[in-house]
Formats: C-alpha cells, sequence, structure tokens
C-alpha cells in the first residue's frame, strides 16, 4: 500500500480519474495501491478545493435558462432504517440540489443537503448570486421552491414550474423501474417565461451523469456513501470535473467553456493543482540540548 507520506503526483493522478469514473473508495485502492485513509484524505482535500475553486470562480453569468432539480441519495442507510444514534451522525436520506444553464450546460449552482424550504431557499439564493440579468428558471413541482425563487430572485426573473404527471404501474414486482410518464402539466409562477423553454431535461440528464459518474449514487449496491463529508467532497469533486475537465458530446467544449469561464480544457493534472501547496512545519527541535547530546556521544 501507499501512503500520503510517498503519494506521488502519478499516483495522485490515477487516484483522482479512478473517482471521478465512477470507481468506488475500495476499487480505488485495488487499482492504484493508494491506502484508503490515503484515498479518503485526497477526497476530502479535492473537495475542499474544488468547492472553493467554484464558489470563487463561478459568477457573474449571462444565464438565460435555469434548470433546476433535486437528486435522491442516502448516506450510511435510507432514512426509514436508521436508529436515533446514526441520524444524529449525519446518516439517512440526502438531497443534491442542482442549477444548470440550458445553453452552455454548464452547472451554475449545487447544494448537498436537505430538501425543505429552507435548503430551497439558500440553494437559489446561491444561484440568484451567480447570475447577472434576467434568468428564466424551471423547476418541477417541489412545494418548496415557490417561496425559494421568489426569495431569491424577486421579480427579477420569469418562473414556471413543469409538473411530470406518471401512471401507476400494473407490474408491482418491478418496483425499481420508473413509471410511464404520461403527460406534463406546466404551471406559470411569475412573469411571462417562453413556453417553448419550460424544460428540465438538461438537469435531469445530468442527473444521469451524475449517477453513472459516482459509486455513490449507483442504486443497489454497497458503495453508498458512510459519512456526509464525504458525500458533499464527492459531488464538489465531480461538478468541478463535469464544468471544466469534461468535453460534452454536444457543445465539443467544457460546459465552462462555452460559458466564457475558462479557455482550455483543463487536464486532471490542474484539478489536482487546486490542493494547497504543503507547508513546512517549523522544528521544535532544542539544537542547544541536541548540541550537548551530541558532545556527549562524540
Amino acid at each position: 500500500m501507499v501512503n500520503m507520506n510517498c503519494l506521488d503526483s502519478a499516483i495522485r493522478a490515477q487516484v483522482i480519474r479512478c473517482l471521478i469514473e465512477g470507481c468506488s473508495i475500495r476499487s480505488t485502492v485495488r487499482m492504484t495501491g493508494a491506502a484508503k485513509n490515503t484515498v479518503v484524505k485526497l477526497l476530502e482535500d479535492m473537495g475542499f478545493a474544488c468547492s472553493a475553486y467554484h464558489n470563487q470562480h463561478v459568477r457573474n453569468l449571462r444565464v438565460r435558462r435555469l434548470q433546476c432539480d433535486e437528486i435522491w441519495c442516502f448516506v450510511g442507510a435510507k432514512a426509514k432504517n436508521v436508529y436515533l444514534d446514526k441520524k444524529a451522525e449525519g446518516w439517512g436520506d440526502i438531497w443534491t440540489w442542482v442549477g444548470i444553464d440550458a445553453d452552455t450546460k454548464l452547472v451554475v449552482g449545487y447544494l448537498v443537503g436537505g430538501r425543505d424550504a429552507g435548503w430551497a431557499l439558500e440553494f437559489m439564493q446561491d444561484c440568484a448570486d451567480r447570475i447577472k440579468g434576467r434568468v428564466q428558471v424551471t423547476t418541477d413541482g417541489h412545494n418548496a421552491y415557490f417561496q425559494a425563487v421568489e426569495g431569491a430572485f424577486g421579480m427579477d426573473c420569469d418562473y414556471a414550474m413543469l409538473q411530470k404527471i406518471y401512471g401507476a404501474s400494473d407490474e408491482p414486482e418491478k418496483r425499481y423501474s420508473p413509471a410511464k410518464c404520461i403527460g406534463c402539466d406546466m404551471k406559470v409562477v411569475s412573469g411571462n417565461p417562453d413556453p417553448k423553454h419550460v424544460s428540465t431535461s438538461f438537469v435531469e440528464r445530468q442527473n444521469l451523469t451524475m449517477r453513472m459518474g459516482m459509486r455513490r449514487f449507483t442504486r443497489l449496491t454497497n458503495g453508498f456513501s458512510k459519512k456526509a463529508d464525504n458525500h458533499r467532497h464527492s459531488v464538489a469533486l465531480h461538478y468541478m470535473y463535469y464544468n471544466f475537465v469534461r468535453i460534452h458530446q454536444s457543445l465539443r467544449v467544457t460546459p465552462a467553456m462555452e460559458a466564457g469561464i475558462a479557455d482550455h480544457v483543463w487536464s486532471v493534472d490542474e484539478l489536482i493543482a487546486l490542493l494547497p501547496k504543503p507547508v513546512a512545519r517549523p522544528t521544535t527541535i532544542d539544537r542547544d540540548l541536541l548540541r550537548r547530546a551530541l558532545g556527549e556521544t562524540a
């Protein structure tokens, strides 16, 4: 096993590539030879670095159409199976709020937490702070969005809700199969949104990319997150990679390039360069005591 003290840049890049391509922590350990704690520590450091970069540089965006959605997952166990002591540690259902620019495919903002009105307002306020100018917003029918969008954007947006209607399944044994969508109900909440662009298709496609790209989001596996903090770090790394490194198939460039906040396709090495440089620790050795000891043994 390779520990943190001797983890060179090549192995570090290999670990990051494994994590962003959907490998679990343990499979990353097996493929790279890095120790498990080393992989987790690197994920933590990258999560902090990616979150900080996104918060600082993904701003002042010209967004015409913003699509928002929430992605369900869980930490430790599903909410119905969590004991009280584990709930205090953050176990249970966890949601990732995400807003995407329908034109550039840039993930404008994201937030990992609960699904109530407080989290909705925090998420929408974060998106509003990153966008300049008027924007058309589309969300699903989640009630928490009503006050959140108004509280964040005020009257400076055209907002519509798109509620999908699903038919009842006649095959109850297929409990993990999605129900068939039989229609959509559009509701104009504020402003004058263009009905042609009232859609959540792009953000839902991004949700699929997330589930395919992170083992933590894959259903019916044991690769789910065991700690909420590590879950957040993984999400931050994923969106940094999605925005700046991964070339979007329809755009032929990265979303960050399309949005004008990057001028080239980032490499994994550039991602790693976001990590803070190690600082040498000051020595605590008593030099006089060391000289006397050396003199006595000479």
